[in-house]
């Protein structure tokens, strides 16, 4: 197992914690005026989903949790699992819906991402940065809501909606950021 120094944990890997993978949801460098500069983790396990933070001085040593990606593409998903596939050898692999987590809002047909593993076990997915993703319900811009950059909900292919500019029409794509949920840009045509 490798190791890593405290001050260089970042949101998304995976430590040892109690003896137990966790995730990290965030992590914020802090250095007070007086004292050495620390690190404030929050984590999820691996196991159990529980979460839990711990505050690490920042030259402190922490264990990597000896994870495994493998890139896989998104098929479908059903009421317990999501289903992936090994593009290469066709084999295919359930992972269930609750370790998928906020991800699958922005699963689409053939997208690729990796899958996380521990000890054989999916424990999570890791997303590209963006996804295009369909718009299927937008209203109508209301004349006059044009101050401060105006938005309006929209509603995706998936099912997520977010705010989006008052000129993005239904029927047209967009490309959302996976990491806060957000409104990027147009895509091209």
């Amino acid at each position: 197992m490798s190791s890593v120094k405290a001050g260089n944990i970042a949101k998304g890997s995976y430590i040892m914690y109690k003896n137990e993978p966790h995730q990290v949801v965030k992590a914020d460098f802090m250095a007070p005026g007086k004292g050495s500069p620390i690190m404030r983790v929050k984590m999820r396990s691996v196991k159990t989903g529980s979460m839990d933070e711990y505050t690490y001085k920042t030259n402190e040593i922490v264990e990597e949790a000896d994870v495994t990606k493998k890139e896989l593409q998104y098929l479908y998903k059903d009421a317990a699992n999501v289903v992936f596939m090994d593009p290469r050898s066709y084999e295919q692999f359930e992972v269930p819906i609750d370790l998928v987590g906020d991800a699958v809002k922005f699963l689409i047909a053939d997208l690729k991402v990796f899958v996380v593993w521990f000890d054989g076990k999916p424990i999570g997915v890791l997303l590209p940065p963006n996804v295009n993703l369909k718009i299927i319900e937008a209203s109508d811009a209301v004349a006059g809501n044009t101050v401060n950059a105006p938005k309006k909900l929209a509603k995706t292919e998936t099912g997520y909606e977010l705010l989006v500019p008052l000129f993005v029409k239904q029927g047209e794509t967009v490309i959302v950021d996976t990491t806060n949920g957000e409104y990027q840009s147009r895509a091209g045509s």
